[in-house]
């Protein structure tokens, strides 16, 4: 049995894909009887930095999970004070959550810290090396970070190739696929998930989840669906997330279009217990993005078994096999809009479910826990 330490984000910041990721990631170690602790963050963001509307959950914290509130980001006393903390502590693992450049000086130092014990080995699971919206000083942030790793494990083939341009051997990093997110309950039958949402149960749902950012395409797809193939459909896109843009070029596009009655607005903060009524009621999710390396979006729809449209960026492909588990196109309006009418036209919905439901077998929270513990580098 090890004794490990996760540091990310937690409760109570809000279940979003970090916490929700954490914490799951934290019972799958618990279940191979190793002692596991969370250290999270007592400030993650600055109130000014932070796009959405509250960074806390209003949810009770997990019964079942060692969670300590510890980090402030951006007080350098505070890094000191967790480094030799943890240094003491001298976990067999401190697995360190790493997805943008400004958490590196506070990460990196922490880890810096910890690794003087001679004893903890310092892993890191690197979402992302590049930013999907990228600033200056990025590449030196990131590159303090990466030296004070001693193994990866990124989950695509895309941050891999990030790691090796940061100069990290290929001997130090490991790839597994994003498992699946499992914890939001089993499947509902879709009238019982479109009835809960108040949603027509005859309608060809397209969704769109999670967090909005000019990153993830939600014009492209709104453009799409003012195409003339889509409008003959007579399709509704349910947009169900938290605005970490400016809302109203959105609803101003849909307007200009004339889709006021073809988009569906739901766009508040989506609480765990209602994530698989979205999935379940949606025919296809749709994820338009121009810059991705992974998603939990796409492990979201595996669990439900939802068929998918991605864009042919970072690890995208890897995830969703083109014509198996849905469509990957390019990252344009016109791909877009015709990959949705073939979906629907071909009814292509029964065929990516039988492949979705034998291809998420793979995708298991024990694969990430052993390549995080292995005592070899690969």
């Amino acid at each position: 049995m090890a004794r490990i330490v996760i540091l990310g984000s937690a409760h109570p910041l809000r279940g979003g894909g970090l916490a929700t990721f954490n914490e799951r990631l934290a019972r799958a170690f618990a279940d191979e009887g190793h002692q596991i602790t969370i250290f999270t963050f007592s400030l993650q963001y600055p109130g000014f930095l932070f796009p959405g509307k509250t960074q806390y959950s209003d949810e009770p914290p997990p019964a079942d999970l060692d969670i300590r509130v510890k980090v402030n980001s951006i007080n350098l006393f505070n890094w000191l004070k967790v480094g030799h903390e943890l240094k003491a502590l001298r976990p067999d693992f401190l697995i360190i959550r790493y997805w943008i450049p400004f958490m590196a000086p506070c990460l990196g130092s922490i880890a810096a810290i910890v690794r003087k014990n001679n004893h903890t080995r310092i892993l890191a699971i690197a979402d992302n090396i590049v930013p999907h919206e990228k600033r200056i000083g990025d590449g030196l942030l990131t590159k303090y970070f990466v030296g004070k790793i001693d193994r990866f494990v990124t989950m695509s083939d895309s941050v891999r190739t990030e790691l090796k341009h940061f100069g990290v051997s290929d001997n130090k990093i490991s790839v597994c696929a994003h498992p699946l997110y499992d914890n939001f309950g089993p499947p509902l039958p879709r009238n019982e998930a479109r009835a809960l949402l108040k949603m027509d149960p005859d309608a060809k749902i397209v969704l769109f989840f999670g967090f909005i950012r000019e990153y993830k395409g939600l014009d492209l797809l709104i453009q799409a669906f003012a195409d003339e193939k889509i409008q003959n459909l007579g399709l509704k896109l349910v947009v169900a997330g938290e605005f970490y843009d400016s809302s109203e070029k959105y609803h101003a596009l849909a307007e200009k279009l004339n889709l006021e009655e073809s988009v569906i607005w739901h766009t508040d903060f989506i609480p765990s217990h209602k994530v698989r009524e979205y999935f379940c009621a949606a025919d296809l999710v749709a994820q338009p993005y121009r810059s991705a390396t992974q998603s939990g979006v796409t492990q979201i729809a595996y669990h439900f078994e939802t068929p998918m449209l991605v864009t042919h960026v970072g690890g995208l492909p890897e995830m969703v096999p083109h014509l198996k588990a849905g469509f990957v196109v390019a990252p344009t309006v016109s791909e877009i809009a015709e990959a949705i009418a073939l979906f629907f036209q071909n009814n292509k919905q029964y065929e990516f479910k039988a492949f979705l439901k034998e291809e998420k077998k793979r995708f298991s929270w024990k694969s990430l826990v052993d390549a995080l513990l292995s005592k070899n580098e690969v």
